[in-house]
Order: C-alpha cells, then structure tokens, then sequence
C-alpha cells in the first residue's frame, strides 16, 4: 500500500449529512479515512443535491459516473485506487463486478449503512399485517444483500445486532465484517438545562419510509393525546424533502409544526426538551437518536429505534412499544425534572463508552490496512465469495453490457 493511499467512494447518492443519518455516516467514515492520511475520491450516477456536503472544501475530487458505460472502467483502471467502498449494496452489484476486472488488485469494501431486508421486511410487518421470514428463500433482497457482503473484502456494519444477525442467522464470517457505528464527540460548552428547554422534536428525512411513518403515526394518534395534556407545547417536525402530504401537516394551532430542512439544526437542540421517535420498523442505528443523546435531550423511543443502541433498561429516557405507553412516557418525561436530568446523563454516559470516535475511527483504519496488507491470503479463506463472483456477476454483467450496446446503438440513430 502506498504511503497516502487511494480510496474511491462509489455513493449511491450525494452524502447529506443535514438530511440523513446516512449522510453523516459516510462524513464519518471520510473524516476517519481522511485523518488517516488517504487520498479520497467521490463517485455516483446519482443526480446533483441541494443539501450535499462541501466535499471540495475537504479536498475531494467528485466524479459522475454512469451506469451500465464501460467509461467506468477505464475511469477507475486509471485511477488505480488502493480500495474502493461501495455506498450499499445496489453500488456492489453495479459497480462492483467493474472494479475486481479493471482494479483487481484494489480491496472492495460495502458499507452496508443498515440491513435492507431487515428494514423491508419489518416494514411489511408493519403493513400487512403479518410476519415475514427475513432469512427464508423468498426474501430476495435478503439473497442480494448477503451475496454482496460475501463478494466484498469486509463489510462495515453500523449496529451491533444486525452483527450478531449476520453472524448467527447467515453464519457470515467475522473476517468479512467490521463493526463501524455512529461515533460522536461531546459538543464543547455546558448543554442547557431542564428549565432552559421546552417543546418536542422530531428529525428525518421525509425520503425514509420509517421516518415518514413515525410522523404520520405521530399526527395522527400521539400527538393529539399529548397536546392534550400539554397544551402550551409544540412538536417540530424537521427534515429534508417535506412530501406534499407533510407539508399539510403543518398546523401551529395545534402545536404541530412542520419546519422541513434546518439548515443549522443546534438552535432547535439546544432548546428542545424532549425528542420523540416513535419507529415502528427501520434497521440499523437511528442517528437522530444518537444525535439527540449528543445535546442532551432526553427521547421516548420503540424498542425498534433504541436497537443496536441500548437496553429498555439503560436507555436515555423511555422505551415503549404501545400508543397510551408512549403517551404517558412522553408527558411523564417532559414534566420530571428530576427523571429527565438522570436520563440526560444516561445518554451522555452511553455515549462515552460505546460511541467515542476516537476508538472507532482506530480499529476502521487498522482493520482496513491489516486486509490490504495480506489481500490475498484474505479473499483466499473466501471460496463463497470467489464463487458468487464468479457466476452471478456474470449476469450483471452481461445484463450491463447488453444495455451500454442498446444506449450505444440508440445515439447513433
């Protein structure tokens, strides 16, 4: 490996870390990569975003790419990159087929961001009314997310029980994953008290089904029965991409108030009492859950949004899984001091020992060096991964290729 090596991002969209806890998870692991002395490049076939990060600032070169264009290839052949991380698993299936024949030599990492069939099958749960086999022969995102962690060269797994998931359930190899949570340092200054803080909140993206869920489910049935009894409170509801249907929403005569993106969010967490984040399904780590520990703010949550996180028991306010619960919970919450500054030390202590950034960002960048360093001993203990892409990218492939011929063909006419 070179002395400042090269890394390629292939996003699956533009990072927002404003917007999305995906967003701020791949600034984290750029930071990490960054402070570590790689050389970053940023990729997608994803269209422009108004809310993307300043990546020129960070000096990164960004490049659009396209997808089904053997332009890729000679792109990435040029660069030579010493690895190149893979935004998804859809990036993986895309790209990843392109990079092990042009770069074979470059280590191919997934961040996984959370388990996609894990999400959808809750989702269905959630929907229909019924339970699905998230492991069983049916779940085809489920067969095109693990043969994706089996081709790539380590996989980054945000939560510590999609880990043992993965491990237990699909018998993945730990060589093959790495767990990379969100990782945070306490804001500088003291946080403002109990008596400096009012009102709830609530952050994320629209564009996130869980997200969107939660805030109707929260119009609909919580909100009106806490108003109730807090009657001078408001909840504000902030995120990207506002639909149509959550713009409606927006009624401050009944506390109810839909602000869309923040483009500075700290105003609202330094003044926000409590956070409310009734997600009935989702997968992976909830950011806006571990940011509201970050400020300070107490949260009432499911047992789905505290998952990976921590115990009913040694969570930073309430865990319920029932609307009259959640409603006592959240007017509970919000009118104890004394319980609402103990859960706020909860969090900040949570903090410190699980999500410390400087812990992480080591054991990322070691773990990444340790693979390079012995890739091939590495991909040989693989034959699983070796085989899958060996055969079924071969029909990604060919599907790819035949559609770059038709593109071809349609230009010329």
């Amino acid at each position: 490996m070179t002395k400042n090596p090269l890394l390629v991002i292939i996003g699956y969209v533009w990072p927002e870390p404003g917007s999305s806890a995906a967003g701020r998870h791949m600034m984290e692991i750029i930071q990490v990569l960054q402070s570590a002395q790689w050389r970053i490049v940023f990729a997608t076939p994803a269209a422009d975003s108004p809310y993307k990060a300043d990546l020129k600032s960070l000096h990164i070169p960004q490049q659009s790419i396209e997808l089904n264009s053997d332009s890729f290839d000679e792109w990435i052949h040029k660069l030579s990159p010493d690895a190149v991380l893979f935004d998804r698993f859809m990036m993986e299936e895309q790209f990843g087929w392109r990079v092990a024949r042009s770069c074979p030599d470059a280590m191919r990492i997934l961040d996984t961001e959370d388990l996609h069939f894990l999400r959808q099958g809750r989702e269905a749960v959630v929907r229909q009314k019924h339970s699905v086999d998230i492991s069983g022969p049916g779940n085809e995102t489920a067969l095109r997310e693990i043969a994706s962690i089996y081709r790539s060269d380590l996989s980054l797994i945000i939560s510590s029980k999609e880990m043992l998931l993965l491990k237990q359930d699909f018998k993945i190899p730990d060589q093959l994953l790495h767990y990379f949570p969100f990782v945070t340092e306490q804001p500088s200054g003291l946080l403002p008290g109990f008596a400096e803080r009012k009102d709830f909140l609530f952050v994320g993206t629209a564009r996130h089904a869980p997200n969107l869920d939660a805030i109707r489910y929260l119009k609909t049935t919580l909100w009106p029965a806490i108003r109730k009894q807090l009657p001078a409170t408001c909840l504000n509801i902030v995120g990207s991409y506002p639909t149509k249907e959550i713009s409606q929403m927006h009624k401050p005569e009944t506390g109810f108030c839909v602000l869309g993106h923040v483009e500075n969010l700290q105003p609202l967490l330094e003044s926000s009492r409590v956070f409310l984040a009734p997600l009935r399904f989702g997968a992976g780590l909830k950011g806006k859950l571990i940011e509201a520990m970050q400020w300070g703010i107490p949260s009432v949550t499911t047992s789905t949004g505290a998952e990976g996180i921590a115990s009913a028991d040694g969570w930073p306010g309430i865990v319920v899984d029932n609307d009259s619960a959640f409603i006592s919970a959240a007017v509970d919450i919000y009118e104890s001091e004394t319980r609402w500054k103990q859960a706020q030390q909860t969090g900040l202590s949570l903090l410190h020992q699980h999500f410390e950034r400087t812990q992480h960002s080591r054991k990322l960048s070691e773990r990444i060096t340790e693979v390079i360093q012995q890739l091939q001993k590495h991909r040989a203990t693989n034959f699983t991964g070796q085989m899958l892409l060996h055969h079924s990218m071969r029909s990604t492939e060919f599907m790819s290729r035949w559609i770059d011929c038709k593109n071809q063909k349609s230009s010329t006419n």
